[in-house]
């Protein structure tokens, strides 16, 4: 499990949601007093004043800050909780256009794409755990998941497997762990589960990379995802949709071990 990660501080976060770093850190200083002149927002916001007055035009053009035509000039932030708003609101807005914007676009077709079994690569844990659930969700008749301890399942696949179970489709779970047994057992009471026989595909003491499977899915014999993970690194998956793929093949073959021969995901 990857070690705590450092909380990003205010001013991190207005830059992610579109703010300059100067703007950002004359907002948080002016969050933090009833309101301020150039001078004093610099010296707590460790802004050049010249720079103040720019980034706090900025902001006022946003609606985050108020001007008082005074001499000097006086700035004060709107309240933090109308900020969050105005931010989430406006990035609704974008995500709403966004979604009208690529739903509206028109597809080029490639023929013979999903035929030539093409193979692509997905990190992170979040955008695996979406495209294995995208694959559960398009199941038709089987799904045969091998999975290296509780941590690779989360609630949202564990749903979507038994979601697939109560649709008729056959689920066969491999786990490596009497933890990962139990806790498929709860979630997805209609699962078969077996005993993976691939402890040997795992990192031994002594092996130059500690990098080891983290799941193995496949969806109807002709759908593969296949994912490892380290202790450094994230979790990094390749995935592949064509029943004449080689590496679909292998994985067949594979995932029969610990299957009895009437669950075999191999047979023809």
């Amino acid at each position: 499990m990857p070690g705590n990660v450092e909380q990003p501080t205010a001013v991190e976060v207005l830059q992610e949601l579109g703010l300059k770093q100067y703007e950002a850190r004359c907002f948080v200083a002016l969050a933090r007093m009833p309101h301020g002149t150039a001078k004093e927002v610099g010296e707590i916001a460790e802004v050049p004043r010249t720079r103040v007055y720019d980034a706090v035009e900025a902001l006022e053009q946003e609606g985050l800050v108020d001007v008082q035509q005074s001499s000097p000039q006086q700035f004060r932030a709107i309240p933090v909780e109308e900020a969050v708003g105005l931010l989430r609101r406006r990035f609704e807005e974008r995500f709403e256009t966004l979604d009208e914007s690529l739903g509206a676009l028109e597809p080029i077709e490639e023929e013979g794409l999903r035929e030539r079994g093409n193979v692509w690569t997905t990190r992170g844990e979040a955008s695996i755990t979406d495209r294995a659930i995208q694959f559960v969700d398009a199941a038709e008749s089987e799904v045969v998941l091998v999975v290296d301890g509780p941590g690779s399942f989360s609630e949202d696949l564990l749903d979507r497997l038994g979601a697939a179970a109560d649709r008729g489709v056959a689920i066969y779970v491999g786990a490596l762990s009497e933890t990962s047994y139990e806790q498929v057992r709860r979630a997805v009471p209609d699962a078969q589960v077996f005993e993976s026989g691939l402890e040997w595909l795992q990192p031994r003491p002594g092996d130059e990379t500690d990098e080891q499977i983290a799941r193995l899915l496949m969806v109807d014999r002709e759908t593969l995802l296949l994912s490892s993970v380290g202790s450094e690194s994230a979790e990094t998956a390749i995935w592949s949709e064509g029943v004449g793929n080689g590496l679909i093949v292998i994985a067949r073959r594979l995932l029969a071990t610990g299957l009895d021969e009437s669950a075999d995901p191999g047979r023809p």
